[in-house]
């Protein structure tokens, strides 16, 4: 199962599981725009920056995961990404079929939509608000 499905990814956040409001959910890699870059770097293929994007859904809620965004804004929180989800057998240990990456991301306003967004004639349909969040250093592969 190392092939990455579209069914199983998990997300915790500050050790808390969001995966229910993430529909999508990716790590994202740049070249950073940084305005030192040394021999060494240069040589080993330049300077990368780390991000983490998701589309989570609106809810207003005290406790949810829009709610970060705006009570905790400038914060530096922890973050999982199991992008196979996690083993049955050990939900809590990432192997090498179930890796988890972890890392600490800022929580930052997205530029766009926060809040709201246009009409719908479905009766189940979720206003989204897309977020992209810098990683402080590049995640960490972890299998065991």
């Amino acid at each position: 199962m190392p092939d990455i499905g579209t069914r199983r990814a998990k997300v915790f956040i500050d050790s808390v599981e969001y995966t229910d409001s993430v529909k999508k959910v990716v790590i994202r890699s740049s070249e950073s725009d940084s305005d030192f870059m040394s021999f060494e770097d240069a040589a080993n293929g330049g300077l990368r920056d780390y991000s983490l994007a998701m589309i989570l859904k609106q809810d207003t809620a005290a406790d949810s995961l829009w709610d970060l965004i705006w009570s905790q804004s400038g914060a530096d929180l922890d973050v999982e990404f199991w992008p196979n989800g996690q083993n049955s057998v050990s939900p809590t240990t990432p192997t090498t079929t179930y890796p988890k990456f972890t890392g600490t991301a800022t929580v930052i306003d997205p530029d766009g939509d926060l809040l709201g967004g246009e009409a719908k004639v479905s009766s189940t349909a979720k206003q989204v608000t897309e977020v992209e969040w810098p990683f402080i250093a590049k995640p960490t592969r972890v299998t065991a």
